[in-house]
């Protein structure tokens, strides 16, 4: 399927591994210049250079830090010199330390908060004027947890639940210029997940009987920045194996 997507511009957050990489990747793949986004400089090169082997579009790799302001704005400012606008808004960060709550102390729940939620909040208003000018879209990438809390994971239950609020509220705000929609996932096989060993729903708890490939994510996430889901907004999906309803 044409997504029709081919020279967009598209920026997306913490996408040098994980999730956030392989929605890179499927917009690359179809055709949109993508700014590709980490902390690590070395793994950040690594993933451009993946991302180039497929892409059909422009990859430029943006170092920083989406817990600083200063950085988001960077990374807005660096995708419109180098593509002349911006089209497609991603966000996507990684996920904060695992606490019960009693666990979890202050500075954690204030990370947690910066990390997941006022990072989609500096780079929309960043963003916002371009994505408007141009009929744009956002794409959140959150977590099933939204839906369904997890008592070993309260930060991530708890602050997620923000990001899908905002993004309802600004489906609103921005319509009927930008289209605003989140994606939930479950469990992928990641480097994250798959290298911290990290407890929650088994293979068996999960319908189609299997971790999701991120390829599946970031295809749904480039399908949901092109005018093919042209009457799509405001909408939380969970990618989940159907997980979700498996569990309640």
């Amino acid at each position: 399927m044409d997504l029709e997507i081919e020279g967009n511009a598209a920026l997306v957050l913490a996408s040098s591994s994980g999730l956030g990489k392989a929605s890179a990747k499927s917009l690359a793949q179809a055709g949109a210049d993508v700014v590709v986004n980490g902390r690590d400089a070395d793994r950040l090169q690594s993933a451009v250079e993946e991302i180039e082997a497929v892409a059909t579009g422009e990859v430029v790799g943006c170092a920083g830090d989406i817990t600083e302001p200063a950085d988001i704005e960077t990374l807005v400012e660096t995708t419109v010199d180098e593509f002349g606008g911006l089209d497609h808004l991603v966000t996507s960060a990684g996920g904060p330390t695992r606490y019960t709550f009693f666990e979890a102390p202050d500075d954690e729940w204030y990370y947690a908060f910066d990390m997941l939620v006022m990072s989609v909040v500096r780079a929309v208003r960043e963003a916002g004027p371009h994505l408007r000018e141009n009929g744009g879209t956002i794409v959140n990438i959150t977590s099933m947890v939204t839906k369904e809390a997890s008592t070993a994971n309260v930060l991530s239950s708890s602050v997620r639940m923000s990001v899908a609020g905002l993004a309802k509220v600004l489906s609103q705000e921005l319509a009927p210029d930008v289209r605003v929609n989140t994606v939930l996932p479950g469990l992928y096989e990641t480097p994250r997940r798959m290298d911290s060993g990290q407890p929650g729903v088994t293979h068996s708890e999960i319908p189609l009987g299997r971790l999701g490939e991120p390829a599946e994510l970031g295809d749904t996430v480039a399908y949901l920045c092109s005018p093919r889901s042209g009457y799509l907004t405001g909408a939380a999906i969970p990618i989940d194996g159907g997980a979700l309803d498996s569990t309640q």
